[in-house]
């Protein structure tokens, strides 16, 4: 019982001490959304040159888009016309970070981690793009046509607080729960001063680090708590930044579906940059930047008593209010799949030649229901889609469709299709 009560209220202070810089994050995440329009990062991703790379990068590390939500988009952008260079930069520097996680690293782990973090992103993101647009000058590429098929948002006020708070959350909900509730239970579980203790080589913790983060899926945002709590356990600044590049831009599924889509050169280079780049920055975290310095900066104390200042009314009422935009999240997404279901089935009812439903597999946000949905539309005869990325299927209406070309969309999107149902 004891132990069940110490957890709780590590849980707590975890939330606590996030809940206000993430509500910072989703706001300015919705200003990004209206300031910085699909069309204007397609342009600036065109270009087979070093502007092109780093434009993709310096727009990847702010934006809010983890591994997932990042895929889609920047498969999309190859498809229609930006260089492999840039897709690639973009593909690396945005899941890593965004501005929501910026703050977040900013309210666990200090100042010291919040610079560093976001710097690592953009020169990982611009090297692997350098070594892309290298790869296509040796095979001889010439410069694509940029088009963007994507219908642009709402930019407006409206569209700015729907997005932050509730599509966004929408999205990385999941992850941050799972996120604190790992932080909490390996703050109560492990001894203090075990890597220390337990793994005497600082650079060996980054191989196991890197090893138990390239293949998993862990958001940006999640993984900020899990990695404040093995600094404080004796886990090297080095190892925990590994831990904070890899595990948010790297995963099985997103190596397997940028093969697929790009090819194998362009995963390798997308894998070297973010591996490569994961040891060389924590080694040089390890070797340059003084131990005390990152953890004096860390603003609370994990393991320590309940302190006053974490406790004052702004972080209750900033938990309070993410506890309660969570909520309406899941609220929302049941209300909408119910509408869904009713809405295929009163279409199926009405126009059962013209409804089609297809399984896709690999849907796993709203950006991949945008992306899919949009991508689908392009298709002349298709009147309307409607993509479940829950129970990974796509309707689509349309008086005669070839599976064929529902297929070639889906798959050329980074998905996988299996298949009429």
């Amino acid at each position: 019982m004891e132990l069940v009560k110490e957890y709780g209220i590590e849980l707590v202070r975890l939330v606590n001490e996030m809940s206000p810089y993430l509500l910072l994050g989703f706001l300015f995440a919705g200003v990004l959304r209206v300031l910085f329009p699909k069309k204007v990062i397609t342009r600036y991703m065109g270009q087979r040159n070093f502007r092109s790379v780093l434009n993709a990068s310096l727009l990847g590390v702010p934006m809010p888009l983890c591994s997932c939500g990042v895929l889609p988009t920047g498969i999309g952008f190859f498809k229609n016309g930006a260089s492999r260079g840039s897709t690639i930069s973009f593909l690396i520097s945005t899941p890593q970070t965004g501005v929501d996680s910026i703050l977040a690293t900013y309210s666990l782990l200090g100042l010291p981690m919040a610079i560093i973090r976001p710097v690592v992103a953009l020169v990982t993101g611009v090297f692997g793009g350098a070594m892309g647009n290298l790869a296509d000058k040796k095979e001889g590429n010439t410069k694509p046509e940029v088009k963007s098929g994507e219908e642009e948002h709402d930019r407006s006020f409206r569209e700015l607080f729907r997005y932050g708070f509730v599509e966004l959350l929408q999205d990385i909900s999941k992850w941050l729960i799972i996120g604190m509730l790992v932080a909490a239970f390996l703050s109560v579980l492990i001894p203090e001063d075990f890597f220390t203790k337990s793994i005497s080589s600082e650079y060996l913790a980054m191989v196991l680090m890197l090893a138990a983060s390239v293949p998993l899926y862990i958001c940006a945002t999640g993984s900020i708590p899990i990695a404040a709590v093995l600094l404080m356990k004796g886990l090297s600044p080095g190892a925990a930044l590994v831990l904070l590049m890899a595990g948010p831009a790297t995963n099985i599924a997103t190596m397997a579906v940028i093969g697929n889509a790009m090819g194998k050169r362009s995963l390798w280079i997308y894998l070297t940059s973010i591996i490569g780049g994961a040891l060389f920055f924590g080694i040089l975290v390890n070797e340059l930047v003084p131990r005390d310095w990152i953890l004096e900066s860390i603003p609370v104390d994990i393991h320590g008593a309940l302190h006053e200042h974490t406790t004052g009314w702004l972080q209750w009422i900033s938990s309070a209010a993410l506890v309660l935009l969570i909520i309406n999240g899941y609220v929302m997404k049941a209300i909408t799949r119910r509408r869904n279901q009713v809405r295929n089935k009163t279409k199926s009812e009405h126009m059962k030649l013209n409804i089609h439903t297809f399984k896709v597999e690999g849907m796993t946000c709203s950006h991949c229901k945008t992306s899919v949905e949009n991508g689908l539309k392009q298709h002349p005869t298709i009147t309307e889609v409607l993509a479940d990325p829950d129970q990974n299927l796509v309707t689509v209406e349309a008086e005669t469709i070839a599976d064929v070309n529902i297929q070639k969309t889906v798959e050329n999107l980074g998905y996988s299709f299996k298949g009429r149902i």
